[in-house]
């Protein structure tokens, strides 16, 4: 299925960027730009005005950088961020900001292309998700809703909210970023304002809260065994109980956790 076009704005504060930007992207057929801005206040106005699905903003620009930009616009709806620059020392700070792509000056075609498809991916997804919603709701509406197969709408609200869980958490580090998989995480623990975050092979520490930990990852998969304790229910090999009502967890690398009774029903589908 063909999405919309895609509303296009580009940023740059050197005109002869600008104008390759645009050369470039006239060979995408559902790529229409809506306008273009030459610094960052320009560009805050913009996004405001047009309300574009896509940006590419440039990093460096005299005032307000691309960043800057990315700041003021963070309470708003955000459209989907490519940033454009010919300094690849802004990789990280790039990442940090959740942008969709990074592409470096001067910007291959090929990378241009890879950078769309993400687009087009990322668009259809939102589609897909508005749409569910609002059919949900619809059917919540009507008094004698029609007759509809259970799992489609079971199916729709699934979409709709494994959305909001994380798929990955950037681990900084002495100024660098690991990307962990959560499906690559067993267990989870508290150490004051932190979260050790166990895989296979490492512990990656997260300045984090158990509270909002619970609300960042997939309750269906991971589960809360204690009141420090997460852990990934896949990765369980075994348990048996343990005094005061409590279940030790075999994991499949071997390794052990407890489980405090007060969470035992975390645990329901073992026992």
């Amino acid at each position: 299925m063909r999405i919309k076009n895609i509303r296009t704005l580009l940023v740059d504060d050197e005109p002869l960027a600008l104008k390759g930007l645009r050369l470039r992207l006239e060979s995408f057929d559902d790529v229409e730009v809506v306008g273009t801005a030459s610094n960052g206040r320009e560009a805050i106005k913009k996004v405001r005005a047009e309300k574009p699905d896509l940006v590419f903003l440039d990093i460096q620009m005299p005032g307000l950088d691309g960043f800057d930009v990315v700041k003021a616009l963070a309470n708003e709806e955000l459209p989907i961020i490519i940033f454009a620059t010919a300094f690849d020392k802004y990789a990280i700070q790039a990442f940090e900001t959740h942008a969709s792509d990074y592409l470096l000056k001067p910007i291959d075609e090929e990378r241009l292309e890879q950078a769309l498809i993400k687009v087009r991916e990322q668009i259809s997804e939102h589609i897909a998700i508005e749409q569910n919603a609002k059919l949900i709701e619809l059917i919540r509406s009507l008094d004698t809703p029609p007759a509809i197969e259970l799992s489609e709408i079971l199916t729709a609200q699934d979409i709709s909210r494994k959305k909001q869980f994380e798929t990955h958490f950037n681990i900084k580090d002495r100024g660098e970023i690991t990307l962990v998989d959560v499906r690559t995480i067993e267990w989870i623990d508290a150490a004051g304002d932190y979260m050790c975050l166990h895989t296979n092979d490492k512990t990656h520490i997260l300045r984090e809260t158990m509270k909002n930990m619970d609300k960042r990852l997939d309750p269906d998969i991971f589960k809360r065994i204690h009141r420090s304790t997460i852990v990934n229910t896949d990765m369980i090999e075994r348990l048996h109980p343990s005094t005061g009502g409590k279940y030790v967890l075999t994991l499949k690398n071997g390794s052990q956790v407890q489980a405090s009774r007060n969470y035992r029903e975390a645990l329901a589908r073992f026992l």
